[in-house]
């Protein structure tokens, strides 16, 4: 059964592209505990393994989101393949710099730049 708190996963040419629509403001520890298996899961049967995640209508995560983030792109690039974000908020973008982890993690503006790089 598909529940409101289901990110959506689509193709887009030969990358996997999973989409925190606007359900998904805030990735609290409540909603992650509802996502985190089927984003890792998503992730994991992503054949090729490149994955974009769009964070388009996020505006906030904490460090249990990025745990998650971790574990998609260890298994991703684990597969030999390549991760993005894409979409993020100037919020989420400054979590992210600060941490250093967009000099891990390529950060794009949109889904079709994030693809495109990662292609």
């Amino acid at each position: 059964m598909v529940t409101p708190l289901t990110p959506e996963i689509h193709k887009c040419r030969s990358v996997t592209v999973i989409t925190f629509g606007p359900q998904f403001e805030t990735l609290d520890e409540f909603t992650l505990d509802q996502i985190r298996d089927f984003v890792l899961e998503a992730a994991k049967a992503a054949n090729p393994p490149r994955v974009v995640i769009d964070l388009s209508y996020t505006k906030f995560f904490g460090s249990s989101f990025i745990e998650v983030l971790f574990r998609v792109w260890n298994r991703v690039n684990g597969a030999g393949g390549k991760f993005a974000l894409a979409g993020l908020t100037s919020y989420c973008r400054e979590v992210l710099e600060v941490t250093h982890l967009d000099k891990l993690w390529p950060l794009l503006p949109n889904e079709a730049e994030a693809v495109a790089a990662i292609e």
